[in-house]
């Protein structure tokens, strides 16, 4: 592995460019919390890179577009990774073809369908993402293909509750880049229907937990 060089730094991680067995990859680098108990940060931050490994593998196995594990390194609090070709994220994506086309633009709802059928795959197997913002999925420039990144919230068996937690969390995040994006939200939300029988019990929690948002808005 050659010397890595620091791509971004979050709230929780670091990331790191470099290269694994003459591959191009990216090393995400979990932070100590010191405000934490040595162990118990130790216990934390082991099972949440625990699974988001397994939550990588499994979208492999899905046939969701992630990227591959190479190496996970419990003790440097790592996980060695694929780095992927440049792309754009979804978010740029719909700000980009928002302006140029406007907000119900056949590409942005193409885009918006594919978008529901992945997330339809991942919730029927259970997996809840976490952090479910437009900034997490990338696209190609074709905007053919998504790529699903930053597991590191991520749940393995997840209820209704927290799937539909998801799909508010990517709800705001696509108002957020585009006021006049309620075309797309329902593009991805009638795929997601289409592409599996447990959505309906998702979407109507969906209605719940936006009803709590508001709510908490509200309230300040």
């Amino acid at each position: 592995m050659k010397s890595p060089q620091l791509l971004k730094q979050g709230a929780e991680a670091r990331l790191y460019r470099t290269t694994f067995c003459g591959r191009p990859a990216i090393v995400k680098e979990r932070f100590k919390k010191t405000y934490r108990h040595p162990e118990l940060d130790d216990a934390i931050t082991n099972d949440r890179i625990k699974a988001e490994a397994r939550a990588l593998v499994r979208c492999c196995k899905l046939g969701v577009r992630a990227p591959v594990v190479y190496q996970v390194d419990l003790p440097r609090r790592r996980i060695v990774m694929q780095d992927l070709p440049e792309c754009s994220t979804v978010r740029e994506a719909i700000c980009r073809l928002s302006a140029a086309q406007g907000a119900d633009c056949e590409p942005l709802l193409a885009l918006a369908g594919r978008l529901g059928r992945l997330l339809a795959t991942l919730h029927a197997a259970g997996l809840v993402h976490g952090d479910l913002t437009t900034s997490n999925l990338l696209v190609d420039d074709q905007l053919e293909h998504i790529t699903v990144i930053d597991f590191g919230l991520s749940v393995a068996d997840g209820g209704a509750e927290e799937l539909a937690v998801d799909l508010y969390v990517l709800e705001r995040a696509v108002l957020s880049t585009h006021p006049q994006s309620g075309p797309f939200t329902e593009h991805v939300y009638t795929a997601y229907e289409q592409q599996w029988s447990g959505a309906r019990a998702v979407l109507d929690k969906l209605h719940q937990v936006r009803m709590r948002g508001r709510k908490r808005l509200m309230l300040g």
